[in-house]
This record gives C-alpha cells, structure tokens and sequence, in this order.
C-alpha cells in the first residue's frame, strides 16, 4: 500500500519526537500515551486538528510538548488547512485567556493574603494591648511616683508588671526555674556564666537569671553559677 507524502512526512516527525522522548515504538507510545494506534494513524494520516483534545494532551504530555507545539509539529492534509487555521487559533485564544484568568485569580488570591496577614497582625495587636491595659494604664503613672519618692518599695510596683507575664504565659512562654534556686547542673538547660566557675553534669549550681521556654521548647537556658563547696 502506498503511503502519502503527508503520511511519510509525519511519521518521520513523530519517529523524532518518541526518540527524544526515549519511546521504542508505536505500539510503546500507544501504551504509555493512552492514546489508540488508530486515532495515531490519523495523526500521520494529517488528521491532527481532528484528534479528541484529550488525546492531544496526552501526547503533549509523554513527547514533553506544549499542545500548541504538538500542532506545529505535523502536517495535515489540503482539505483540513483551513479546519487548521482556526482550530489553531482557537486554541491560542483559549490558551492566552486562560493564563490570563489564572494572573488575574493569582492577584485576587495574593491580595487576600495581604488583607488576612493585615487583619491578623490587628486582631494580635488589638488583644495584646487589652491584655495588658491595666499595665498601660498604671505604670507611666507608678514610674513618675518612684522617680520622685525613691523611698518606695520595689516590691509595691511588682503587681504592675503581672499582666506582662500573664500576656507572655498566653504567648505560651514559660519561665523555667527561680532566681536563687539551686538545682542539679544539666548543660542542656543551664548555661555557666562567663567566669563564674566550672561546673559537671549534676553539680549544684544557682540560677542567677531563669531560662524561657515557647510552647515546651527551649529558648533560652537558664544561666547559673556554681554552689561553692564547703571545704
């Protein structure tokens, strides 16, 4: 049976395309593509634009085309030029109408985010400032009164600063150990202070500023001194 020269051509273009996408043969290509040997005897036959666009994606995808690229690579036969031209238009319009709707929802969707991200960093704002309102509304005033009377206790400002931990507890940080504690040396949650001693796993030491840590992992370690021994 002879073959056209449509025909020839095609299946000398479609036989470099399955080289470079390492496919042996027609029937390998059917199967990995999904895509029947009749309806890839109409693609040599240049009855492309007539192929289902599902079996046109199929193949873009296993010879590692774009569908627009599968298009320009075959010939088609006389009767189907201008069937061609539109087709090929038409997809071109769909393609560029549909990257331009999905920039366009990519905007939408950063925009958003921004909006969300905002809202969020108000609502933070807003319930960190009514947990600490009567720290606000007390201290500037409590500050000026020890400035003029140095003679107040610490000890009476103390109350002022509970709603700053209670905030931080909410944050979920949490203080671990007590200033002037003394508890076994572990390195792993206690830090020496710069020459202030050696010390050994287990040793006693004391802690000179307590460690923090944020939802049960450890952010800072607790520095400490080491219990000096009685000789």
């Amino acid at each position: 049976m002879n073959q056209s020269p449509t025909y020839l051509s095609n299946q000398q273009k479609l036989h470099q395309l399955m080289k470079q996408a390492e496919i042996a043969n027609f029937d390998e290509l059917s199967q990995v593509s999904g895509v029947s040997q009749w309806q890839l005897n109409r693609l040599l036959a240049g009855l492309l634009p007539k192929l289902p666009i599902r079996d046109l994606l199929k193949l873009s995808q296993i010879l590692n085309l774009s569908v627009e690229q599968l298009l320009l690579q075959f010939d088609i036969t006389q009767s189907l030029s201008e069937d061609w031209e539109s087709a090929s238009q038409g997809i071109s319009d769909n393609i560029n109408r549909n990257a331009e709707s999905l920039r366009q929802e990519y905007q939408q969707l950063e925009q958003q985010l921004a909006q969300q991200k905002e809202q969020l960093q108000k609502e933070f704002q807003s319930s960190s400032i009514a947990s600490l309102e009567s720290w606000l509304l007390q201290w500037p005033t409590a500050a000026i009164v020890a400035q003029k009377n140095p003679e107040i206790s610490a000890v009476k400002l103390l109350p002022l600063v509970k709603p700053i931990f209670e905030l931080l507890k909410q944050w979920g940080l949490e203080m671990k150990g007590t200033v002037g504690e003394v508890v076994p040396y572990d390195p792993q949650f206690h830090q020496l202070l710069e020459g202030g001693g050696k010390a050994e796993p287990d040793d006693s030491v004391i802690i000179r500023y307590v460690g923090y840590h944020h939802d049960h992992k450890l952010l800072y370690r607790a520095k400490v001194s080491p219990v000096k021994k009685k000789s």
